[in-house]
């Protein structure tokens, strides 16, 4: 007995729901969960189904393209732990929270391994028996020093990577490798201020909340598909440093609620926006 998850999102049509769960009954599949949206504005339909038994996916996809409209998109995937590779500049908030939660049993992912451009987290990531590989930038440009890093994650083939306030911004050529892969945290709620130094921002725009965002990395820095926000309040009091410690909070839970819904299949990418099931 398996359990997959079939991921399914089409031109919107009469009877769509009816047509995805009589082939599941077809096959002998048991519906653990079903979740379904319409986005009524430009007609496209999404459905999420967690399914139980015995599987043959080649006919049980066949079936649904059969039976789907023109243009549908299917994927049926495995339920169960992802595997992950972290990439890491100096902060370890949003690691350490990873490392504990897959310690805990709290989230369904795999670590591989954590690539960092500096050693500073290595002692944290060997105390949980995790590769720690370190792949300095100084005397390498862009081009080089990505390569090297790109290396490594590959060794790992993993489903997603994950940027654990890696501080540097990526390429083109390395977002398009992992397209649709890499999910970054921002500390701010986009798309307010984007960039560097966003509590200063916010601490001289006097803002009375600060936030977080996770969300896909496309080219357009911190413009991508997001996952996952959250906002927490401030006041005059707080200074910038105030702002950031109290940031870093935030920014961790909103990155693992996050990677929760993208390893549970929970997230649907359409043009730059998210079907998010909950």
């Amino acid at each position: 007995m398996e359990r997959k998850i079939l991921l399914t999102h089409c031109p919107d049509a009469k009877g769509l729901i009816s047509k995805i769960t009589n082939i599941c009954y077809k096959h002998q599949l048991n519906i653990m969960r079903n979740d379904e949206f319409v986005d009524y504005e430009n007609g496209h339909f999404f459905m999420r189904t967690e399914l139980e038994g015995y599987f043959n996916d080649h006919t049980l996809l066949a079936d649904l393209d059969d039976a789907l409209p023109h243009g549908s998109e299917r994927r049926l995937v495995p339920a169960g732990h992802k595997r992950v590779v972290i990439m890491v500049t100096k902060e370890a908030h949003c690691l350490g929270d990873i490392l504990i939660k897959q310690f805990s049993g709290a989230m369904t992912l795999d670590i591989a391994a954590v690539v960092g451009n500096y050693e500073a987290l290595a002692d944290l990531t060997a105390k949980f028996d995790i590769p720690f590989h370190c792949v300095s930038h100084e005397g390498l440009n862009r081009a080089e020093h990505e390569q090297k890093m790109m290396a490594i994650i590959d060794d790992y083939q993993p489903d997603y990577v994950i940027l654990a306030k890696y501080m540097r911004i990526l390429s083109p050529d390395f977002v398009a490798r992992y397209e649709q892969r890499l999910i970054n945290i921002h500390h701010s709620f986009l798309p307010a201020f984007i960039g560097a130094s966003p509590y200063r921002q916010a601490y001289e725009r006097g803002v009375k909340m600060i936030g977080a965002t996770a969300h896909f990395v496309t080219n357009e820095l911190d413009e991508g598909p997001i996952i996952e926000q959250d906002v927490i309040h401030v006041n005059h009091v707080f200074s910038a440093s105030d702002m950031a410690k109290a940031g870093r909070d935030v920014e961790r839970s909103v990155l693992s609620r996050a990677l929760n819904l993208v390893l549970e299949e929970k997230v649907f990418v359409y043009g730059n926006k998210t079907v998010v099931f909950k």
